[in-house]
């Protein structure tokens, strides 16, 4: 009786697994094939070729780097000193107080 039971919970099993199997099998077919790139090679090889060449930090070799690197972080860091300043004059003249 207990070796019936294990061998329907192991056939069971079996048939369980394989539709996962079958499923893994057609994965792997689906990528084998080729699949079209998003950029065509050529301007992938020029852009390679365009940042191998400059001798700039990584973070500043693209288009649009200096600003989101440099112009940024800078207007940050102007606008929260700006805005410390005024508190710290603020508070030592007395300015501003809510009553």
């Amino acid at each position: 009786m207990i070796a019936m039971e294990r061998r329907s919970l192991t056939m069971s099993a079996t048939r369980s697994l394989k539709p996962f199997s079958t499923l893994s099998d057609s994965l792997a077919f689906k990528m084998s094939e080729a699949e079209a790139p998003f950029r065509p090679r050529e301007k992938i090889f020029e852009k390679q070729k365009y940042f191998q060449s400059i001798h700039k930090h990584t973070y500043l070799k693209g288009r649009y780097d200096k600003i989101t690197s440099v112009a940024i972080p800078a207007a940050l860091a102007a606008t929260s000193l700006f805005l410390i300043g005024r508190g710290i004059y603020n508070l030592s003249h007395g300015i501003g107080k809510k009553e």
